[in-house]
């Protein structure tokens, strides 16, 4: 079973809402080493208009239909792909687009801290965000480029003063194309909206309460016996 499970529900020693009072149970302080969260904020804008080059393509896999159907699957997700048998022949028409990935590269990087406000600083930067372009050319073959949208950030954070652990900054992104089109040499022009969370960062050991060591429960087989799931809820 797992923690959650109904054959498992609320023990003491599982996560999960507290009953009664927070103090039941508390055992010890622990020494744990976590990255401590010190500031952190998040901006959605839309770049409307935004060029992007990309840098390497793929071909989509199993997905050469010729010109007289419809083309592309229009999504990506899990899309496997292959190394391209021949270069996309124009025209060009721009599918969809979004992140390949969470993490955003920062660079560029300046913090100027603010005589008049303590510990808080600007924090201006540059961060990529690796995204995944769909198209297919005139043959109806269906492509994958690789490019990145580069956004500025010019904002205030809440920094910790220096020591022996340094802290750094991180970046989660997303970013989702409303629209784009194909202008040639490698680049389109696209309307995205991008989302970036800024996080200060630092590792750090804190002390905190705990309720001890978390016993694992067994796993619980997947039951084909509807009537073993059903019916729990009646002894209840």
């Amino acid at each position: 079973m797992s923690f959650y499970s109904y054959k498992n529900a609320n023990p003491c020693s599982c996560p999960g809402v507290i009953s009664g009072s927070a103090l039941d149970g508390l055992q010890e302080k622990v020494c744990v080493q976590v990255k401590r969260v010190y500031d952190s904020c998040l901006q959605q804008e839309q770049l409307d208009d935004k060029e992007v080059v990309i840098t390497s393509y793929a071909m989509v896999a199993g997905n050469n239909c010729g010109c007289s159907c419809s083309c592309g699957s229009g999504h990506l997700g899990d899309t496997e792909t292959v190394a391209p048998t021949s270069a996309p022949v124009p025209p060009i028409t721009f599918e969809s687009c979004r992140s390949t990935t969470t993490e955003g590269i920062i660079r560029n990087l300046t913090v100027e801290r603010l005589c008049d406000r303590p510990c808080f600083a600007r924090v201006r930067c540059k961060i990529d965000v690796p995204i995944d372009i769909l198209f297919v050319d005139s043959r109806c073959v269906e492509y994958i480029g690789k490019g990145v949208i580069t956004v500025d950030k010019d904002v205030l954070l809440s920094i910790p003063d220096e020591s022996i652990v340094p802290y750094c900054l991180e970046s989660m992104v997303s970013a989702i194309c409303v629209a784009g089109t194909y202008e040639g040499n490698n680049t389109f022009q696209l309307t995205v909206c991008v989302t970036v969370i800024l996080k200060v960062l630092a590792q750090v050991e804190i002390l905190i309460p705990s309720y001890g060591f978390c016993p694992i429960p067994p796993c619980e087989e997947f039951a084909e016996n509807v009537c073993d799931e059903s019916c729990s809820s009646c002894y209840h």
